[in-house]
């Protein structure tokens, strides 16, 4: 089984949509389960074409609120996301509720990194050049509006519960790839 599989991600999201006959559930898993499958592409048009026009996402770290504002402040962040080259990921969720407004989800987030790219965070690495897989715990809000769009995230994040170097050999052929294209 591979390191990370992003489908993984919008599995349970898939499947709940699959079961969920309540139209408005339909719309809000919708929205999550396509915002999600354009982050792994990554599309970042079709990214932000999920979100309501002021997004507003609040990612808590230390109790401090240091989520992006804003289309402009969104849009930033996830060009920047995609530059770290940590946007290969898989969320393993074990939670998913749904209501006519929001999508809670909770698992082990998974992503890989590159060595330089880990030690700048502050993480215990013992090879720059190596990649790792960084785990965290995670919960996501994603409130959605009346129109079916995402306001945003409201993010809590345990902060790593595992950092384990990745042999090349295991490396997920999408980050693989992505690492040997020219910027």
């Amino acid at each position: 089984m591979a390191i990370i599989d992003p489908s993984r991600t919008w599995e349970v999201l898939q499947r709940r949509l699959d079961e969920t006959t309540n139209p408005r559930h339909r719309v809000v898993l919708s929205a999550v389960l396509e915002h999600m499958q354009a982050e792994e592409r990554p599309d970042l048009d079709a990214l932000m074409a999920t979100l309501s026009p002021q997004p507003a996402y609040h990612f808590w770290n230390s109790g401090q609120d240091v989520g992006p504002k804003g289309t402009n402040g969104v849009r930033d962040y996830y060009s920047w996301f995609i530059g770290t080259q940590t946007n290969v990921l898989e969320f393993e969720l074990d939670r998913l509720v749904v209501d006519d407004h929001c999508v809670v989800t909770e698992g082990f987030l998974k992503q890989v990194y590159p060595g330089a790219y880990a030690a700048s965070t502050g993480l215990d690495v013992d090879d720059e050049s190596a990649d790792y897989l960084v785990v965290n715990r995670q919960l996501i809000l994603w409130p959605v509006d009346e129109n079916g769009l995402i306001q945003g995230e409201d993010s809590y994040q345990s902060g790593p519960v595992s950092v384990t170097k990745i042999a090349a050999a295991d490396l997920p052929r999408k980050y693989v790839d992505m690492m040997n294209t020219p910027a």
